[in-house]
């Protein structure tokens, strides 16, 4: 016996409407880097935990050591093979992974990376993370305006300048503080391998050779914390300076070991990264460009015309433990 017109129109809609829940229990890829590194932990629980507000199941992976693109890279193809409607991904190489990606976009899948793009960024669709020019730019302002009048010396204690990051926030610095790479106010460079260990060695051989400087610029607190022990030791008051936000730099901040501190939120890049996948596969705009998940100067010692905030804010909103 043949439907009723209304009854079919009606079973019409229900049938489209239970596709349309069915596409709204998507699930999504969240590959990211050594977890056993708070900031990266803490990037994906922010994206697990988004994808559960929106009712979504995810999948993830990690990659096994730093630069370990060939885990990330299985980890694709094997989202890929899934069905995974989105794919936030925190690059451990900016090039060796476009090709794999490209295949996603190619199967309709959205790629979003955080922390860091790739190269060229606009081969994932975008992406979400600290603009670290400004913040190295804010650093290297409050180092200005603390020395005041003061002759500037300053040491730059590195990572390798040819990782992104690392070069963005040196480049900020010297542009906030107002220095070229050839400045005379510079007293001595060393490359870290952004941990205390090297922090301290490179302190110690900067101020034997250098005993004047009065400023320093760090890659991260690890870096500052070692730099620190060394200018206790020397008996030397110097502005120290660093970039992260972890809980334990945001202490040395509070404790006076850290003059300022940058802090970067990779539970925004997280958060933000899913919402935009859910909003492009449920129809909405896809996500595009360099997105800056966010940047907050902390520091016990504000000076005027820099927008900051103090330790204790900064324990409250702080990453790590």
């Amino acid at each position: 016996m043949a439907m009723p017109a209304a009854l079919a129109l009606t079973a019409t809609v229900a049938l489209a409407s239970a596709a349309r829940a069915e596409e709204k229990g998507f699930l999504i890829g969240i590959v990211e880097q050594q977890l056993a590194n708070p900031f990266f932990a803490k990037l994906q629980q922010a994206g697990v935990d988004a994808a559960k507000k929106h009712g979504l199941e995810t999948m993830t992976a990690e990659s096994s050591v730093a630069g370990d693109s060939a885990t990330q890279l299985a980890a694709i193809e094997n989202m890929i093979n899934r069905g995974v409607k989105g794919i936030v991904l925190d690059p451990a190489n900016a090039s060796a992974l476009v090709k794999i990606v490209q295949k996603a976009r190619d199967a309709g899948i959205i790629v979003v990376t955080t922390n860091t793009s790739l190269e060229p960024a606009t081969a994932a669709d975008a992406s979400y993370e600290t603009d670290n020019l400004a913040a190295g730019e804010l650093i290297g302002k409050w180092a200005k305006a603390r020395l005041g009048s003061t002759p500037a010396r300053v040491a730059m204690l590195d990572y390798d300048l040819s990782d992104k990051t690392a070069k963005a926030r040196h480049d900020g610095f010297l542009k906030g503080f107002g220095l070229t790479e050839t400045s005379p106010e510079i007293a001595g460079t060393a490359l870290t391998q952004a941990n205390v260990e090297t922090g301290q060695s490179s302190m110690e051989n900067l101020l034997s050779a250098h005993p004047d400087i009065n400023a320093v610029y760090t890659i991260n607190e690890p870096a500052a914390q070692g730099a620190f022990l060394a200018i206790k030791k020397a008996k030397k008051d110097i502005v120290l300076t660093s970039i992260d936000g972890s809980c334990s730099g945001v202490r040395s901040v509070a404790d006076g070991t850290i003059g300022a501190t940058v802090m970067q939120f990779p539970s925004n890049m997280g958060q933000l990264a899913v919402d935009a996948i859910v909003t492009a596969v449920n129809g909405g705009a896809k996500p595009t460009g360099i997105n800056n998940s966010g940047t907050i100067l902390i520091t016990d010692n504000p000076v005027d015309g820099i927008e900051s905030k103090d330790s204790k804010w900064g324990l409250e909103n702080c990453w790590g433990e």
